[in-house]
């Protein structure tokens, strides 16, 4: 690399925001001239699997950074359950009293009330999981008390960006993601790995199976793990946008290397976006940043790229070859140059037993290391081995710089704090007779007793008479483009022509649509992700009547979530979730054709209106409980009537999803 770091200034320039999920990481963004640094604790994080911060470390590296003009945002963006609200504000009472963050980042409402509850004067800014995904929301989410930014999905295209921002109010900004890696589903309407084992991508638990290796027809491959985002050069097209106020790069599991080279390549293609020398520049610092392959995905409208490839690896970190040998021996030889202290990965992440080896001394290229017994690596021959981090002289002589400078600094003695007591609630909402609903794809005279629901579809909208229109709840899609906006609002207002007047949104921004409509009733559909009373609490300051709880709890929180609510709840109680909601899907994948896991887990996918649901080959079920449920007080039971393909057997299997777990 070379040591050039860039210092041209210019009015509203967007920030560079790097990660950090430790120490080394953090100094490294500071070393690399990083404008602000997002990290996590070890509690209520999206990315769990970081290593993560102590409040008392983060305090010392936060004095480091403000000294250097660098701001500090700290990640709280898990959901939360009605268990964990007293433990939650007592730790954002103590980050917000040692560490002086500059920012909290939030998905779970219920982080709105904690924040006003112990004074917090900083920032808060709504997390990409939150799914604010269409211009209309924005006027709704400003007047939301201390929220000054939205960090805006990864899927949108340029195009889209601009009509977020020719959107965005003032007081308000927006931040978007130039380079990271790629989930395959759309934050936040992702349920993968908590469906298949109660390790929630919502509570920064997910345990990625969109990377591994799935079988379809007689090929295997990893028909769902995607490259990394790059905007790379594109991403001077941003800067006429004003309202951007942030670049994001994701990262908290990344190492320092990564952090370093990220971050340098994006002050070059802001401060330097006309020098072809920085380009250059620019771009070997993302060929050597220890990445996935990048993809522009959807920023470019008319050249829309696909993120899944099954003809290249999507594993983290720089392939470098293959494990040799057999029985008696087994060695390595790097395609790269290795350091001292480089880190290297055997196996693909997903693969068990994969492990990890730092090199004790340099090995040239195609140089042979030798993975001896003293090694720990018992790989088979074959196995891929990645760099995944490295430390050259140019990042470890600053780091030890500011190394230095940390150890003059004094930890506070951090004590726990009593919380200011929780805000009067309203009252409880009062017991009625459960009632139950049927939601249906297609209309049509169903049969069966109950209330019916319709998914509302943004291509095709069939004629109703004004009796069936009042009659049914129309569900709103659990993620709406900023292209589908405008079509949305003109189907809603012809179905309030029609005397439709209850509707389930599936975000709570989705309110926004049907504002200074007073004779609505509106329920917070089970996307929402509501999984605490509080959060339930800021619905009913937005008009919500009542709300279907999230899915991918346990039997405690949905019982703690009963006993504190102070509107009527209602929950999925039998029916196809999907794994996930994604806005891509590779080539070779057939719709309403099985696929199979490593582990003989089967799933389809389904297109609608543009987004592929992919749906496990078992249902939902909690019905043995529903008695229990009525009992404690949830009045409004869910049944998801989604068409199963033909020729597609289901399995029956348990589908209590967490009910027995507790949900990490």
């Amino acid at each position: 690399m070379e040591n050039r770091i860039p210092n041209i200034q210019q009015a509203k320039q967007p920030m560079i925001l790097a990660p950090a999920g430790g120490k080394d990481a953090f100094l490294a963004a500071l070393a690399a001239g990083a404008d602000a640094i997002y990290c996590g604790l070890k509690l209520f994080s999206a990315r769990m699997a970081a290593d993560n911060f102590t409040v008392a470390d983060l305090a010392r590296l936060t004095s480091l950074a403000h000294a250097m003009g660098v701001k500090v945002y700290v990640a709280f963006n898990t959901l939360l359950k009605p268990g964990e609200m007293d433990t939650a504000a007592g730790l954002l009472e103590q980050v917000s009293r040692y560490v002086l963050p500059d920012a909290f980042i939030f998905q779970d409402l219920a982080f709105i009330d904690l924040a006003r509850r112990i004074g917090f004067e900083g920032e808060l800014h709504v997390s990409t999981l939150a799914n604010v995904s269409f211009p209309g929301a924005l006027h709704f989410i400003r007047r939301l008390r201390g929220v000054t930014r939205v960090v805006i999905p990864r899927e949108l295209g340029i195009d889209e960006i601009k009509s977020m921002t020719a959107a965005c109010p003032d007081g308000l900004s927006l931040e978007v993601f130039v380079h990271g890696a790629l989930c395959y589903g759309v934050s936040g309407r992702c349920y993968w790995s908590s469906f298949l084992g109660g390790r929630s991508g919502l509570r920064g638990r997910c345990v990625q199976p969109c990377r591994r290796i799935y079988q379809f027809g007689g090929a295997a491959q990893r028909y769902f793990s995607c490259q990394d985002f790059s905007l790379d050069v594109l991403a001077k097209i941003l800067l006429s946008e004003e309202k951007i106020s942030a670049w994001k790069i994701e990262g908290r599991k990344k190492g320092p290397h990564y952090v370093y080279a990220v971050v340098r390549a994006y002050r070059l293609f802001r401060d330097h976006s006309h020098e072809p020398d920085a380009k250059k520049e620019a771009l070997g610092l993302l060929a050597d940043a220890l990445g996935r392959p990048g993809t522009h995905y959807r920023f470019l409208d008319q050249r829309p790229q696909v993120p899944v490839r099954t003809d290249i690896q999507t594993g983290s970190g720089r392939l470098l070859g293959k494990v040799q040998g057999g029985t008696k021996e087994l060695y390595f030889r790097p395609s790269l140059e290795l350091l001292a202290g480089d880190i290297l990965r055997f196996g693909y992440e997903d693969e068990a037993g994969h492990q990890t080896l730092r090199v004790k001394r340099p090995i040239p290229k195609k140089g042979r290391l030798v993975l001896g017994p003293g090694s720990g690596i018992s790989l088979r021959p074959g196995a891929a081995v990645f760099l995944i981090d490295r430390r050259e002289s140019i990042l470890t002589e600053p780091l030890l710089d500011l190394e230095k400078q940390l150890a003059s600094i004094k930890a506070p003695a951090v004590a726990s704090v009593v919380h200011p007591p929780a805000m009067q609630r309203r009252q409880k909402a009062r017991k009625a007779a459960a009632w139950e609903m049927t939601v249906f794809r297609r209309p049509g005279k169903h049969q069966g007793a109950g209330s019916k629901g319709l998914w509302l579809s943004l291509d095709r909208l069939p004629s109703f008479s004004r009796r069936d229109s009042a009659a049914l709840w129309w569900w709103l899609p659990p993620v709406i483009w900023p292209a589908k906006e405008t079509v949305l609002k003109e189907t809603l207002g012809q179905l309030r022509r029609m005397g439709a007047r209850r509707f389930v949104l599936n975000a709570p921004w989705q309110a926004a649509l049907l504002e200074n409509e007073k004779s609505l009733e509106l329920w917070a559909g089970p996307f929402c992700n509501i999984g605490n009373p509080q959060a339930v609490e800021q619905l009913a300051g937005f008009g919500f009547q009542g709300v279907i709880v999230s899915p991918e709890l346990s039997a405690r929180d949905y019982e703690q979530m009963a006993a504190g609510s102070c509107l009527p709840l209602g929950i999925v109680l039998a029916g196809n979730w999907p794994l996930c909601v994604s806005r891509t899907i590779e080539k070779e994948i057939p719709m309403n054709r099985l696929f199979t896991s490593p582990k003989g887990e089967q799933a389809w996918v389904r297109e609608y209106d543009g987004d592929y649901w992919v749906y496990p080959n078992w249902r939902l079920d909690i019905s043995p409980h529903r008695d229990w449920l009525i009992k404690a007080g949830f009045q409004l039971l869910v049944h998801l009537a989604e068409p199963e393909p033909k020729g597609i057997e289901m399995k029956k299997r348990p589908g209590l999803w967490n009910w027995d777990l507790e949900l990490l």
